[in-house]
């Protein structure tokens, strides 16, 4: 019993090393990255924003408050009282939908993150959530025309905590913090990797999310659920599957219902949305998911 025992322990540690050296890189310059943008960027970001809200964009402003979304380094609870802000101000609500839907589905760390994917799935991840929030805004701009979508009543801006007044010091606070938000997670996706490497049959993984097409898509959709909790830990669990057979269709549609769903993320927009448009934001996000992961495997994208 004991030689099962440490044979299993040498077999776990190797695919351990592998998984982690692997992926370690990409984590810290996500962090990295992040923290600058967070630090020295995110109120010109923001600020931006604002600038275009009297421009006269109409549906091209949709697309770049998309862009503007996915540069925003902060998290939906830290985006909801910004987009609050944006809202006393004026902003169309299509814009904020458009600003804050591509901010859930992607920000700078977690694109740095899915550069472990490899140079396609990283394109796909990017460009879905553009078009993600840019057809969030429009869908919101056609049916809610001169309509509220949102509700901001209630909220205020956060206490700015990048308030050292040296720079150096203020980047590395804003370092550490992300590491420990993010760290504990990091650490369970390669524990998830090496545990699936282990003991899951590729081909009967395979030939769930791999050849089964629709029904694999649907599959990952659904999976993007309950298994995200933390985008830098899904990234070596994600990676495995897509070298396991997974489609890319069907790892697309993880990766959009995954940050979509992640009950932080819920919680936060539950709030803000209302019951009838909480349901909305969900049904929109499955049937994205879903058209997204079908296309790509129709069209043959691979990684």
């Amino acid at each position: 019993m004991w030689e099962i025992i440490k044979s299993q322990l040498i077999y776990f540690w190797y695919y351990f090393d592998i998984q982690f050296r692997q992926i370690f890189i990409y984590w810290i310059i996500g962090i990295v990255i992040g923290s600058i943008i967070s630090v020295f960027a995110k109120d010109k970001i923001h600020k931006l924003f604002m600038k275009i809200k009297d421009k006269n964009f109409e549906i091209i402003g949709t697309f770049i408050a998309s862009i503007l979304g996915i540069l925003s380094p902060l998290c939906m609870y830290g985006t909801i009282p910004i987009a609050a802000s944006f809202s006393k101000n004026g902003m169309e609500e299509d814009w904020l939908a458009s600003f804050m839907m591509s901010s859930i589905l992607l920000n700078p760390q977690l694109l740095i993150y899915s550069a472990a994917l490899g140079n396609t799935a990283l394109l796909i991840r990017l460009n879905v959530s553009i078009l993600g929030g840019f057809l969030a805004g429009l869908l919101v701009r056609i049916f809610y025309k001169n309509k509220k979508f949102f509700n901001f009543d209630g909220f205020e801006e956060k206490k700015n905590k990048d308030t050292d007044p040296n720079m150096f010091k203020r980047l590395l606070k804003n370092i550490g913090r992300n590491i420990k938000a993010t760290g504990l997670y990091f650490l369970l996706g390669i524990i998830l990797t090496v545990l699936f490497q282990m003991y899951v049959p590729q081909d009967v993984f395979a030939s769930l999310f791999g050849n089964n097409e629709g029904f694999g898509v649907l599959m990952a959709a659904t999976l993007g659920v309950p298994v995200y909790v933390c985008g830098g830990g899904t990234i070596p669990l994600l990676n495995e599957w897509l070298h396991s057979g997974m489609s890319m269709g069907a790892g697309t549609a993880f990766m959009i219902t995954g940050p979509a769903t992640k009950i932080t993320n819920l919680g936060a927009l539950k709030i803000v949305l209302g019951i009838k448009h909480f349901v909305i934001y969900l049904v929109y996000v499955m049937g994205f998911a879903l058209l997204s992961g079908l296309l790509i495997d129709l069209v043959g994208i691979t990684v």
